[in-house]
């Protein structure tokens, strides 16, 4: 009878599948995808749920593989479930794993909640406050929710009714008006420190005294995405680019998160009352406080891209184009040792990157270099051991763009896997740090690669900055030179990813290269790299440098392949070889580039990157050996 009446008593009790250390969550957040932006209800119901999940799974993904999203969608492709059918076949990382699907917010909470201390609230009426929540919920274990009493919000479903979650911080006041207010004289919210005047900065203002001066987050790790600006404007670009997904990897590593904008001759064009330079000056302090804690000897991993379509640029009301925003945010991290992978709009979302951290890696990825008796033997070489020319004119596509993380992992999809890959030599530009959030896609890259692939860095190494900022005097910060950092940083990725060549340097509106810089991307790039400011063609070193020249834009093959003509025929007195880059473009793209351009002229040939590069070398060695005296 006592058996019986347990059995009855489970019968009836609600079931909740709780994970263990043996298996892996699985929950799908593609019903807010599907959501009304049209209406606060449709806003708010596409941004609050993925916002608590995002900082749930950073937390339980910390140390262990634990809960896996179903979320981000390229077209009719759902870039997470191909990633994962991907490494659950026979013989890979996932194959054979016990999996849960849970339903329902309210039991993927109840599964996970001795992983986490409660809730940080944040101010729907203070964008700025769901960013500084994301880097709390980091750091002390506690899941992002708004703020909003409506029954069935977020915050209704779990911390008032539901679960029942402990409010463990607040960013905002019981009764719901702003704990920040930026009223001027006044003292930002428990600190000693007078107001910014603006609204928008002072949250940030905090976590600095907080958080990044008592050492309590990590300074390594930061997260440049939007705030709850988005709410305002949902639909200025595709709709998944609240990019509320990619914070789960950085809550894990307990970053910091920060939206501001890099322009000092205009107010942040979210917070248009704030003085003139107020972002950028919460900007600069920030970012000089991280390199303090990092004592100036690391680089400071950023993820995210200014979101022009929303902020910070024409778009919004300001006066900035958007590369020039892109490239001014670029020359400030870079002055105080930070780099960029940078999620930008298109294919900025990415999901699960916390998850996918946890991939086994092989130690090394080693790629072969080009011997002269191979050159000879494809007739690139004279038996002198000199470029044989014979009028032609070699050429060499920089494919790209592949310096966000997001970017790889939603494209590798329909390019890497088009099935005109491998039909002639590509020099694929993958930065090595991408390995960071999306070491599964650069393994399965790699392990997919044909002879005719070959891999250089992309912009500017294993991260996009700008390097001139690292040298001295440098503009911005006035510290000591961040090259040794910068290093020490690029060789430990090259040398795993067997890197030897950086195929762009992006110099924008920051110094050339100088011969400390040079010196520096010699030691971990010996055979090439590919800058804006530069001589057409030179040696450092032994270190082949080579001008960036044209992007090939149109999507029509034989329009792109007449643009290649001109430049050829109107560079080849002074340089034979030709760097064209193009940007998420398919192999069979650049095949039917090659064929166009062959219709025409027969003397232009397209080489390998090991080739090319070391053709290069040779010929400024020849160039080198005519101009000394003997």
């Amino acid at each position: 009878m006592t058996r019986l009446l347990f059995l009855l008593f489970l019968a009836i009790q609600p079931t909740v599948l709780f994970a263990t250390d043996h298996t892996i969550g699985t929950y799908n957040l593609h019903h807010t995808l599907k959501t009304d932006l049209n209406t606060p209800e449709g806003i708010h119901a596409a941004w609050d749920e993925v916002h608590t999940v995002s900082t749930l799974q950073g937390i339980v993904n910390r140390n262990n593989p634990c809960l896996y999203v179903y979320f981000v969608k390229n077209g009719d492709m759902d870039v997470d479930s191909y990633w994962w059918n991907i490494y659950r076949q026979p013989g890979e990382w996932l194959y054979g794993k016990d999996t849960i699907t849970y339903h329902s917010l309210e039991e993927l909470v109840e599964a996970y909640r001795q992983e986490i201390k409660g809730v940080v609230l944040y101010d729907s009426n203070v964008p700025s406050t769901s960013n500084i929540a994301s880097a709390i919920a980091g750091i002390e274990n506690v899941i992002a929710v708004r703020y909003d009493t409506t029954p069935g919000s977020i915050y209704d479903r779990l911390v008032a009714k539901g679960p029942r979650l402990n409010v463990k911080f607040r960013l905002v006041n019981p009764d719901g008006s702003p704990l920040f207010t930026g009223e001027k004289g006044s003292l930002i919210p428990q600190t000693k420190r007078p107001t910014s005047g603006s609204i928008k900065t002072d949250p940030y203002l905090w976590f600095i005294e907080k958080y990044i001066k008592t050492g309590r987050c990590n300074t390594n790790y930061g997260a440049y995405y939007i705030d709850q600006q988005w709410m305002k404007n949902p639909m200025a670009t595709v709709r998944n680019h609240h990019t509320l997904s990619n914070h789960d990897f950085f809550v894990s590593r307990k970053a910091f998160f920060f939206d501001l904008s890099p322009w000092g001759d205009e107010p942040a064009t979210d917070d248009p009352s704030q003085p003139v330079g107020t972002d950028l000056n919460t900007l600069k302090e920030l970012l000089l406080e991280v390199y303090k804690h990092n004592k100036g000897k690391s680089m400071c991993y950023i993820g995210g891209f200014p979101a022009w379509a929303y902020k910070y640029t024409k778009h919004a009301g300001g006066k900035h184009e958007d590369v020039a925003t892109e490239w001014e945010f670029s020359r400030l991290i870079s002055a105080y040792n930070a780099f960029k992978d940078a999620d930008a709009i298109g294919f900025g979302a990415l999901a699960n990157a916390s998850f996918w951290q946890h991939f086994p890696l092989e130690k090394e990825y080693p790629q072969k270099w080009i011997s002269k008796n191979e050159l000879a033997n494809r007739g690139l070489l004279t038996q002198e051991g000199k470029v044989n020319f014979q009028n032609r004119e070699f050429v060499i596509f920089y494919v790209g763009d592949y310096d966000a993380s997001s970017w790889l992992s939603q494209r590798t999809i329909d390019l890497w896997n088009h099935p005109d890959r491998g039909k002639i030599p590509l020099m694929w530009c993958i930065s090595p740090v991408l390995s960071e959030r999306v070491p599964h896609v650069m393994h399965y890259i790699r392990t997919t690669a044909s002879p005719n692939d070959y891999f250089a860095a992309a912009d500017n190494g294993a991260g996009y900055l700008m390097p001139g900022m690292l040298q001295t005097p440098r503009p911005i910060s006035g510290l000591p030179a961040g090259l040794k950092a910068w290093k020490q940083h690029c060789s430990r990725y090259y040398k795993r990813w067997g890197l030897s060549i950086t195929g762009f340097v992006i110099d924008g509106e920051a110094p050339a290269m100088n011969k400390d810089g040079l010196d520096c991307y010699a030691a971990f790039s010996p055979n090439g790299i590919v800058p804006q400011k530069c001589p057409i063609a030179s040696l450092h070193k032994g270190m082949p440098v080579l001008r960036s020249d044209w992007d090939l834009v149109s999507d029509d093959p034989a329009v792109a392949a007449q643009v290649l003509l001109d430049r050829v025929r109107e560079r080849k007195e002074s340089v034979h070889f030709h760097w064209f880059r193009a940007i998420l473009k398919s192999p069979e793209w650049y095949r039917q580039v090659m064929e166009e351009v062959h219709k025409r002229n027969n003397n232009i040939i397209f080489l390998d990157a090991p080739a090319f590069f070391e053709l290069l070398r040779i010929s400024l060695n020849e160039k080198k050996e005519r101009l000394e005296p003997k």
